[in-house]
């Protein structure tokens, strides 16, 4: 099968940060792939041999439009079948806050990856505070647009709450990368203590021990 002629892909910025993470000639299961520019990408720009799985019908039509290799399905359901380290890389981009489960889908994605890497928006932001402290109000985060009636948002967190269920849960975090409202981005092997009140979202590069 000929693969479709290139698209001009430009990454949402933490889908850049996670496409350079990802190594190149590697296999990559993306889980709530959307319409799947980080896969397409991958492939492009890697060599990588990606798969993806996505909810919305809109979203896998997207995909196979493409010629990606993308299922519909349900993180919360649909990664148990999984076998472990199936894959290098489990792909998770700000949807774990959408989960049912999202310590389940977590465990899942450390099993079925020799690495996950997860994106997730700090609820802990300062602008996210001062909306609630200030106005009383609940904060409508940049990155999504949603009110809190239509919000699919039912478990959100901070930086400091997502390092802290990686420890109780025994992964181990290899490399986090933190993004401000500007769009800069700052690294480490180590969540700064800032970032969490600084930062507007997060990357981790994940392992289990």
């Amino acid at each position: 099968m000929t693969r479709p002629a290139r698209r001009q892909i430009r990454l949402r910025l933490d889908l850049q940060v996670i496409a350079d993470m990802v190594a190149s000639d590697t296999r990559v299961l993306d889980v709530g792939c959307g319409d799947g520019s980080l896969l397409d990408y991958l492939g492009h720009a890697k060599g990588v041999d990606g798969r993806g799985i996505e909810l919305s019908q809109a979203g896998v039509n997207a995909c196979v439009s493409h010629g990606l290799s993308v299922i519909q399905g349900d993180a919360d359901m649909d990664l148990a079948d999984y076998p472990r380290h199936s894959f290098d890389y489990a792909v998770l981009s700000q949807t774990l806050q959408a989960t049912r489960d999202p310590k389940g889908v977590l465990l899942a994605l450390v099993r079925i990856g020799k690495h996950a890497i997860v994106s997730i928006p700090n609820f802990g932001y300062w602008r996210m505070r001062l909306a609630l402290l200030g106005g009383g109000r609940m904060a409508m985060p940049k990155a999504f647009q949603h009110r809190w009636f239509d919000t699919p948002n039912i478990h959100p967190c901070t930086i400091a709450d997502f390092v802290a269920l990686c420890d109780e849960l025994g992964i181990r975090i290899r490399r986090v990368v933190s993004i401000d409202r500007r769009g800069r981005t700052r690294g480490s092997d180590q969540p700064r203590l800032l970032a969490n009140l600084l930062d507007e979202q997060a990357i981790f590069l994940l392992a289990q021990d």
